[in-house]
């Protein structure tokens, strides 16, 4: 019945040859591009914003590197256990994006830009989490949309990526603080000439 499920919803989502061009590169921005968003927004937290929300932000990206470490890990155990050709390898609706035929589930994209908006919703703010959540499915949708994801890939994508924040928060709680002060130090160590200069923050 899932599996049932997993193809109507396929096909239901799946661009066809009669689908605009515009939509098919739209949808090819948002799979290929938008999951950029994570390192450079994760850059601009830990190197700038008000002197007063820096230790804050910085803390965040930690929190959100544990939870990605984890989530990846658990993703590639998951296709070790559950390996599920792609669409296009099952000859199954239509392809408009070039991929490997490795293993879909779950899905490599929604596992991390999944656990990047679910660290921002516990974590920072609920605004900022929603706005990543909708940049979350955006890119689910369009991986799908172009053939190259089942859409239980992606809800497969969003439990790892809880999985993932649940696990990083018990971590914090561990070595967390510790973790932070060394990583801390460091950042000053081999960033120290762009700190002294005012570039970025100390």
């Amino acid at each position: 019945m899932l599996e049932q499920l997993n193809y109507d919803l396929f096909y239901w989502i799946n661009a066809t040859p009669a689908s605009p061009e515009w939509m098919i590169d739209f949808a090819t921005f948002l799979a290929k591009d938008l999951i950029s968003i994570v390192p450079v927004l994760a850059a601009i937290l830990w190197l700038w914003g008000p002197r007063s929300q820096v230790n804050a932000q910085r803390q965040l990206i930690i929190k959100v590197a544990m939870a990605l470490a984890v989530s990846v890990l658990a993703s590639y155990a998951l296709g070790l256990l559950f390996p599920h050709d792609r669409p296009f390898v099952d000859r199954v609706g239509y392809n408009f994006l070039h991929h490997a035929p490795d293993d879909s589930f779950p899905s490599d994209h929604g596992t991390v830009i999944f656990t990047f908006a679910l660290a921002f919703l516990f974590w920072h703010r609920l605004w900022s989490g929603a706005v990543l959540m909708v940049a979350a499915l955006a890119i689910a949708w369009s991986r799908v949309y172009l053939g190259v994801h089942w859409p239980l890939d992606m809800v497969g994508g969003f439990l790892v990526g809880l999985i993932g924040c649940v696990s990083a928060a018990i971590l914090w709680s561990l070595f967390g603080q510790a973790l932070y002060r060394g990583l801390s130090q460091a950042y000053r160590v081999i960033f120290a000439i762009p700190i002294r200069k005012g570039w970025v923050r100390d």
